[in-house]
């Protein structure tokens, strides 16, 4: 019996193979490479990135691109750094930080809606801005001393794993980060709206579906998601930084691309994605773990996953249409 595949499952079925096929291949090579404390290392350390990334799955699942995110996160640490020590409380900085990104990213979707304006060059503007507004609120890094931060999230909010090992608080971010990611995606109405709107807009707005709402929904979203990931930068290196996180956009892009998504919009998952931020992951890990190689290696590494993920999507899109054009 014949087992057929649908077309857009390749490319997620590929990501979990080379995902299996590093994990596997780090147990081979280094001893202690299978352990609980390198799989919860891997979710803490990559747990800003992954929740930035589920952000950019929706922008990219909407035929769209979004520049800003490294920018943004950079901006929201330093504005929760710079509150928290003029005495305003973690929880409200946080908050406050949250709208920020919220409506930064709204107001670049109405942009984008409104003028019928590239996203590329946008959320390009939008990048410049929010790092020169980071720059503006201090220019540089500020540590974050607060009792918040140095024993509630570091201390009291890790879940125990046994012995000595915990759950970092950035790695459950994650996770339910990834967790609404995934209903927002695959059970919701809006879910299926960016997917509509991404495979055809002009379909979309035919069958009456909200295409202005979904397309400025779907940047508000991803500015939520990276002002998140800047809270979780905080918690992650307890300071803000109007410098950090340059090119973070673009390692964001590379796991949504990894992770199965159609850079042309309308096929992709967010579990997908998840993969492709633990594929980043795991190759930094294991470089690390070798002990000799350059860091630069990690990127390297990445580029060549990417020109074969682009590739094998090309493959896919290719195959689709030709299977399309028989049928008619």
């Amino acid at each position: 019996m014949r087992v057929r595949i649908a077309s857009k499952h390749i490319p997620l079925l590929a990501t979990a193979a080379v995902l299996i096929t590093l994990y596997l291949g780090g147990c081979l090579a280094y001893s202690n490479f299978f352990s609980l404390r390198v799989l919860v290392a891997l979710f803490g350390d990559n747990a800003f990135l992954g929740i930035a990334a589920v952000g950019a799955t929706f922008v990219i699942l909407s035929g769209g691109i979004d520049l800003s995110v490294g920018s943004l996160v950079a901006f929201t640490s330093t504005l929760i750094a710079v509150l928290v020590q003029r005495g305003v409380h973690p929880l409200a900085a946080i908050g406050l930080a949250l709208a920020c990104g919220s409506l930064f990213g709204a107001g670049m979707g109405a942009l984008i809606q409104r003028y019928r304006l590239p996203s590329f060059l946008v959320t390009l503007a939008g990048m410049f801005l929010a790092r020169g507004l980071g720059f503006v609120v201090h220019p540089q890094s500020l540590g974050i001393k607060h009792p918040f931060y140095l024993e509630t999230v570091a201390r009291d909010l890790a879940l125990p794993l046994g012995g000595r090992l915990h759950l970092p608080f950035t790695a459950s971010c994650f996770v339910l980060t990834l967790a609404a990611g995934l209903y927002l995606a695959h059970h919701t109405r809006f879910g299926r709206a960016v997917y509509a709107l991404g495979d055809d807009s002009e379909a979309a707005n035919l069958m009456g579906l909200p295409v202005a709402r979904t397309r400025i929904a779907v940047y508000t979203l991803a500015g939520l998601c990276s002002a998140l990931a800047g809270v979780v930068f905080t918690f992650y290196t307890q300071s803000g930084n109007p410098a950090s996180c340059v090119g973070f956009e673009l390692d964001a892009i590379a796991a949504v691309v990894i992770g199965g998504t159609l850079l042309s919009g309308g096929v992709g998952f967010v579990g997908g994605t998840a993969m492709g931020v633990l594929i980043l992951g795991l190759i930094q890990s294991l470089i690390t773990f070798h002990g000799t190689l350059n860091t630069w290696w990690t990127r390297i590494a990445v580029g060549l996953l990417l020109l074969f993920f682009l590739a094998l999507q090309n493959v896919v899109v290719a195959a689709s249409r030709r299977r399309a054009a028989s049928v008619q």
